[in-house]
Formats: C-alpha cells, structure tokens, sequence
C-alpha cells in the first residue's frame, strides 16, 4: 500500500515538471521592422539563415535562446526539424564570413533575448511568450497569434 502511494506522488511530481518544461513560445520583431505575419517556409529560410534582407532592406538577424535549454526543443522540432547537432552546423555555416553582422545569434536569457531584438534593426527572435514587452513586437505564425488556438509553437 505504501509502496503504491510514493510511485504515485513520483508519477505526479515527474509529469508536473515535464509539464512545466513546456513552454509557450513566441516570435518576437524589432519594433522598426515591418513584417507582422511570417509563414512557416519564410520562417524556416530565416532560421537557416538563407533569407539576408527583408523585404524593405534591412539585414535579417535570428536571435535565439541556446539549443541545449529546454524551451528550445521544441522549437527545433516543430521549425528546423533537425537535431541539435546539425543545427549547430547549420548555425556555423550560416555565421560563416559574417563575423561582423552574424545571420544567427544565441541569448543568455529571455531578457537578454528580447533586449537584443529591441536594439537591432531587422531583428527578431524566438521566445517564451511570457518574457515579451512593449519593446518589441509580436509576430503571427500562420496567421496566428501565440497563445491563439493552433499556434505552431504551443508548448504542450
């Protein structure tokens, strides 16, 4: 009897914690940008770090959490659909040459992350939607919003 309540309280306390690992993600643009809406090829280009301007000039820049924390998981699923190791790779290439104007870049911090975005013309970035402000914007995926019904980057 004992033995079945403490694999119980283990079984709630594990599913809790993959629970709370799942987060709602969020693309997020500098707020001089004028791309409101991307769709999901478009975002995958820029993710790879095949698409270098938009469409009125400014240079395109990938912020990004690191590939290792949790948040990130799902994001290479759902967007590079690629494993970690060969998104390293793809990082690097794309990175190649660009030391002074990088096509991808890694944040410490959520916060580091959207102060980023805020300070870079033609930037955007990945992100928990929690960690968003009235610094940046919010882009739609799919014509859809986070934390709207079918949004791609929901986190459960």
């Amino acid at each position: 009897m004992q033995y079945s309540r403490v694999l119980t309280i283990c079984f709630v306390l594990l599913a809790g914690a993959s629970l709370a690992s799942a987060r709602d993600l969020a693309l997020v643009s500098n707020k001089s940008n004028s791309i409101s809406a991307i769709s999901v090829p478009d975002l995958v280009k820029v993710c790879k770090g095949q698409t270098s301007r938009w469409p009125d000039g400014k240079p395109v820049i990938f912020i990004m959490r690191a590939l290792s924390t949790p948040e990130m998981k799902l994001f290479l699923e759902k967007i590079y659909e690629l494993p970690e190791g060969e998104v390293k790779d793809l990082i690097a290439a794309a990175n190649h040459g660009r030391a002074g104007h990088p096509a991808i870049m890694i944040a410490v911090s959520d916060e580091d992350l959207v102060n980023k975005v805020a300070s870079m013309p033609g930037a955007i970035g990945v992100v928990d939607v929690y960690a968003i402000n009235s610094s940046v914007n919010y882009i739609k995926l799919a014509g859809k919003a986070p934390l709207e019904p079918g949004y791609l980057l929901h986190g459960n």
